[in-house]
């Protein structure tokens, strides 16, 4: 398969997560501003889990520019990446109408941390394809972030138990750890442009 097909559908999944989520937003029934306050956790677990979405969609494109090919092993880690990305709406809608309780907070988590877990499986895939030797394989090295990462989500999900506010806070420290694209990557796809 070309490249280009897996990521535009990738692509596709995406927009249509995102779209899924929106509409996880209920508009109030009433011109009444403090209507807003009693949405105020759908929204904040709707902009966090919007945040991480735009994140996976800005690495995984990255990613796939600097992959050679598509090979059978990269596109099932890619819909193992995908699958975990698919429940973002449905983890996003009942961690913000249950204004951030624990069961819920902590299964959010679990789900974040699978997703970085799948995104980590896709670029082992991805690295193996070219050698441990490849430029890629250099620029991304020990990958501190994706460990951290994990580490991160694994302790949110622990404490989620006690105080899932705190979790939630883990949640947002590790999106923001990943607000900045990736640069190793970047410098991997302008080695193979020029």
């Amino acid at each position: 398969m070309q490249k280009n097909r897996l990521e535009a559908f990738s692509d596709g999944v995406i927009a249509i997560i995102i779209t899924i989520m929106v509409l996880n937003l209920r508009v109030p029934a009433t011109a009444d501003i403090s209507e807003l306050k009693s949405q105020l956790p759908v929204f904040l677990t709707y902009a966090l889990s919007y945040l991480y979405v735009g994140i996976y969609w800005n690495n995984h494109h990255h990613l796939l520019k600097a992959a050679r090919r598509a090979t059978a092993a990269v596109m099932w880690a890619n819909l193992h990446l995908l699958f975990w990305l698919s429940l973002f709406p449905f983890m996003t809608g009942w961690m913000g109408e249950n204004h951030f309780a624990p069961a819920p907070t902590a299964i959010y988590g679990f789900v974040l941390l699978m997703a970085g877990v799948a995104y980590f499986i896709l670029q082992c895939i991805i690295v193996s394809d070219q050698g441990t030797d490849s430029k890629l394989a250099k620029e991304i090295g020990n990958d501190w972030k994706g460990k951290l990462s994990i580490a991160l989500y694994a302790s949110g999900i622990l404490i989620a138990a006690w105080h899932a506010w705190i979790s939630s806070v883990i949640y947002t420290l590790v999106a923001l750890l990943w607000l900045i694209p990736d640069k190793r990557l970047e410098r991997v796809i302008h080695e193979l442009t020029d």
